[in-house]
């Protein structure tokens, strides 16, 4: 059975460490976006932007929107279908990790239909490879990864998904463990097509299922997107060092992929914590309180500029009228996240501290 090689180096253990620290500031904080969904939303759409633009997809961020949202856009028929594929697979996600049992291949293969329904022959659309392929450098045409043979795949899939289900596995913490079905999926290559995308949806399947999801607010495929070279450049180190994939240190890999979660996960915790002011708030109110958009940004201002008037706070929310504005403070007000101090003219709000 596959067991993959790794060490839990300094670097590994700090980013574990980041990612843990994140994850329970996310997920304790007293203060959430009532917009959660929205929120989620916006990491969905980043996240099929980002996750087909790195495999060559033309479409800009506001045309990947209007896809999403239905909308008719101008551009190629396939990156408007990888788009539409990309959104499927989320929902597929959502249901696959639900699902009871273990991990199993056919959960690849559906992900594999999903994310490349009609851009790839139909008899090749969640079936492993039956051919050799090879990645090569776009200009030069240099051969710059080479899969295994065809006929190794299966059962290097087997082995993989084996390793997955067993009990040493298991002890193995969540992050490592998408991490390392991230790599061994992309290494063993098993479809023509298509190979990248449903090894990142099958690793975001790890982190759904055992309870990494973290909300559903990040996206890592903006963070890969973002540095192509980086990405490719750490897959590049450990494939280099066998032709045998069993027999690769993975330490290199899970450095840069736990880094990369550490880094996503903490953008999201500065945007919570600002939120947060102060975790006493959640033991005064007894749980997390949802704000709208516009009650974060005020929020926000108090919790940075320590008080503010009314005329300060309309400059905050300028496109909106003051009794907006002031139906916004009564109800932060009515929850005990603020106070007033001050006479009538003078007053000023402040965040309500414990």
């Amino acid at each position: 059975m596959y067991s993959p090689k790794f060490a839990i180096s300094n670097k590994i253990l700090k980013s574990i460490g980041e990612i843990e620290a994140a994850k329970e500031v996310i997920e304790n904080a007293p203060l959430v976006p009532s917009f959660e969904k929205q929120f989620q939303s916006d990491a969905i759409v980043r996240t099929i932007y980002h996750g087909t633009h790195i495999e060559g997809n033309d479409l800009t961020l506001i045309q990947t929107k209007k896809v999403l949202e239905g909308e008719e856009v101008y551009g190629r028929a396939r990156d408007i279908q990888e788009v539409v594929n990309y959104r499927n697979a989320v929902t597929l996600l959502e249901e696959l990790s639900v699902k009871r049992g273990g991990y199993e291949s056919e959960m690849l293969k559906d992900i594999h239909k999903t994310t490349v329904y009609k851009i790839v022959a139909e008899e090749k659309i969640g079936v492993f490879r039956t051919s050799q392929v090879v990645v090569k450098e776009e200009g030069t045409g240099e051969i710059i990864f080479q899969p295994p043979p065809f006929v190794e795949v299966p059962y290097l899939i087997d082995d993989f998904f084996a390793w997955l289900n067993s009990p040493g596995a298991l002890e193995v913490h969540p992050i490592l463990r998408a991490g390392i079905a991230h790599y061994i999926l992309v290494a063993i290559h098993p479809f023509v097509e298509g190979n990248g995308r449903s090894a990142r949806a099958f690793a975001t399947l790890i982190l759904m299922r055992e309870n990494y999801n973290i909300k559903r607010f990040f996206s890592l495929e903006e963070h890969f997107d973002s540095d192509p070279e980086s990405y490719y450049q750490a897959f590049s180190v450990v494939d280099k060092q066998s032709r045998n994939i069993a027999a690769r240190d993975l330490t290199p890999w899970l450095e840069y992929f736990t880094q990369v979660v550490a880094a996503e996960l903490s953008k999201i915790k500065e945007r919570v914590r600002k939120l947060s002011i102060d975790t006493r708030l959640k033991v005064k109110i007894g749980e997390q309180i949802a704000l709208s958009e516009r009650q974060m940004r005020l929020v926000e201002y108090l919790s940075d500029q320590g008080s503010a008037n009314m005329q300060e706070l309309k400059k905050v929310l300028s496109m909106v009228s003051e009794d907006t504005v002031l139906r916004d403070l009564k109800d932060l007000w009515d929850k005990g996240i603020i106070k007033k101090e001050g006479s009538t003219k003078a007053s000023r709000y402040v965040i309500a501290r414990t």
